[in-house]
């Protein structure tokens, strides 16, 4: 269905790859805007080579933070991973109010998740429940806004009930869209490339023509 690298192969592709141009990290910097990437080891490309499309470039005015991931053999031995660590580091940044937007992706429920232990994910969620509340009092202190969304589910099924084994792999179930901010009302669905002009919504920057996206936040007056 895709493309790869075998060079000798006379298939055709239903989706060729094609070039992400514009993408929020590379507008905001041609904007001459700030922003953070930060992440652990497990989820520090998905912050900075997936988020800007697949390209390893570090664009004007794009900071990133990377914090060691435990050297554990599976993440149920430690289902706090480095998340306190993380939120030490990203509270620090936000409170210095340095950026203009802030990337922040936390590993503990996928890769926990993927061990297939309950006990383990449930510890993995109490411990980003209370990093989450950290962030978003932090955010609020200096008057910014927060979304929290993911890009695929994990750890809310953690049983497969018609093999009878533990659940390790993703889900397909939708994600939640929450927003901390002003006062508004959220569209009734959406789609992971919504997030991008949403998020230049919030910042009261034109959505560029590359983003077939659409904004999921109307403010209230």
């Amino acid at each position: 269905l895709t493309m790869h690298d075998v060079k000798e192969t006379k298939a055709t592709a239903i989706f060729p790859p094609h070039a992400v141009k514009n993408t929020f990290g590379e507008y905001l910097s041609k904007l001459g805007l700030t922003q953070l990437r930060i992440a652990e080891t497990e989820k520090y490309p998905h912050v900075t080579f997936f988020f800007n499309g697949g390209e390893e470039t570090v664009f004007a005015g794009e900071d990133r933070i990377l914090v060691p991931s435990p050297p554990v053999a599976t993440y149920d031995m430690q289902p706090e991973m480095s998340a306190f660590e993380l939120t030490d580091r990203l509270e620090e940044a936000i409170l210095s109010r340095h950026y203009n937007a802030i990337i922040c992706n936390y590993a503990n429920g996928d890769m926990v998740g993927h061990t297939g232990s309950l006990e383990a994910a449930i510890k993995a969620i109490e411990t980003l429940d209370a990093c989450v509340g950290r962030v978003v009092e932090a955010m609020q202190s200096i008057g910014g806004e927060v979304i929290i969304t993911a890009d695929h589910g994990n750890a809310e099924t953690m049983f497969d009930v018609e093999n009878n084994q533990p659940h390790t792999q993703h889900t397909t179930n939708k994600v939640p869209f929450i927003y901390v901010g002003r006062n508004a009302t959220l569209a009734a669905d959406g789609a992971l490339s919504d997030l991008a002009p949403t998020l230049l919504h919030m910042m009261g920057v034109a959505q560029p023509v590359e983003m077939t996206g659409k904004n999921l936040i109307n403010f209230k007056s």
